[in-house]
């Protein structure tokens, strides 16, 4: 996704699209959390449940022992720059 912009905002990096935020990444000692705002985490939480992520409504977690899906995140990144297309907020509202 070379047309997002790579930030870091309250000690996460994140990627932003005009403005707006699409998807965080927060490292931790046993996993990175991926956040793609709580519209991101409803729209997928079944596809989030099949990969075998623990999930919060803001944000999962993978495991660093874990695969990493990353068809499911470049699904999720999609669907937030589409969804947020009009947006001009940096969180839905």
């Amino acid at each position: 996704f070379p047309n997002l912009e790579a930030q870091i905002k309250w000690n996460t990096p994140m990627f932003t699209d005009h403005g707006t935020f699409i998807i965080g990444f927060a490292a931790a000692k046993h996993h990175v959390s991926v956040s793609p705002e709580e519209a991101g985490i409803a729209h997928f939480a079944d596809d989030i449940a099949r990969a075998g992520y623990s999930a919060t409504s803001r944000l999962f977690r993978i495991q660093w022992a874990e695969p990493v899906h990353y068809e499911l995140l470049e699904r999720m990144i999609q669907f937030n720059i589409q969804d947020k297309a009009d947006c001009s907020a940096f969180w839905r509202k």
